[in-house]
């Protein structure tokens, strides 16, 4: 980089730019040694030209934890598409081949030092990157007692990990302890309170006490069949089928909802969306699918 006198060289090996056929390694694959920030910008984005430089001079200074490659969305469309990019700049935390924290729009250099130090702590000193993922497996197992002393082992070294935090909320509901997941995510520390990990296990709380009231599936079914119009019964009806794991398929109903009335209860069928993709992973196939189906839809 211009300007930056000795410490050109070093920074030439932290910041790069990718195309669609350098993504995989330089993203994907890199990021399963080292946290990869991705800067999605433009030439005529504005914002983006008092964002870049705050980027580069936050992950310089972090000195090899993480790196930057930045991606200019004009000449990528096609990765901008896979990842929903729907406006710029926006800016993504890679780590493991995953997209597990991200921001949009231009943020102050105090906001975009604490977000590099996030990504920076994903592969911190003591394993924790390693932990976190065996609790993770042991929740899949549904060995949630397990995960939840892992993850709180994790929490006491490093108290403002918001993926161990996150974790832990999500061994409460695993347990069936809605109340305490409740009161644990009021209780996040300010500093992570709207991370990724934090704000998906919110949205699964809220899902899980919508599952806790949803009506019978058979029956709404019948309501929707006899009366298409009844815009309640379809909107109940897909409550129920997340309610029974069937969360494909109450996508499709939400959309077929805002399809037919996107203004209905106040936008209900979009806000309800957007719950169930937090509650999943960026990548899913369901939230991809979903967020496409949806913006063919609201731009059409």
């Amino acid at each position: 980089m211009l300007g930056l006198g000795d410490t050109a060289a070093p920074a030439a090996n932290l910041i790069s730019d990718a195309t669609e056929a350098t993504f995989m390694a330089d993203v994907i694959e890199a990021s399963r040694e080292t946290p990869i920030i991705v800067d999605f910008w433009a030439t005529w984005c504005g914002p983006c030209k008092q964002l870049t430089p705050a980027l580069e001079a936050a992950v310089t200074a972090a000195k090899g934890k993480v790196r930057l490659v930045k991606v200019d969305v004009d000449k990528n469309q096609r990765i901008a598409a896979q990842l929903r990019i729907q406006s710029i700049p926006t800016v993504y935390a890679f780590w493991q081949g995953q997209p597990v924290d991200g921001f949009q729009g231009a943020q102050p250099a105090s906001e975009v030092k604490a977000f590099i130090d996030r990504a920076a702590a994903l592969a911190g000193d003591g394993g924790l990157a390693e932990a976190i993922a065996a609790a993770e497996e042991m929740l899949a197992e549904g060995a949630a007692v397990d995960a939840a002393e892992t993850f709180a082992a994790i929490l006491g070294e490093e108290p403002e990990n918001p993926a161990a935090y996150g974790g832990l909320a999500r061994t409460y509901l695993a347990l069936g302890d809605l109340d305490q997941a409740h009161a644990f995510l009021d209780a996040a520390p300010a500093k992570i309170a709207k991370a990724m990990e934090v704000e998906a296990a919110r949205a699964q709380l809220e899902l899980a006490r919508q599952a806790a009231s949803a009506g019978p599936e058979d029956d709404l079914r019948r309501a929707v069949e006899a009366a298409p119009d009844n815009h309640q019964a379809r909107f109940d009806l897909a409550l129920a089928l997340h309610a029974a794991g069937k969360v494909d398929e109450a996508v499709d109903v939400l959309l077929d909802l805002f399809r037919r009335d996107r203004d209905w209860n106040d936008g209900a069928a979009k806000a309800q969306l957007m719950i169930i993709f937090d509650a999943l992973k960026p990548q899913d196939p369901i939230v991809l699918k979903g967020r496409r189906r949806l913006s063919s839809m609201i731009f059409a």
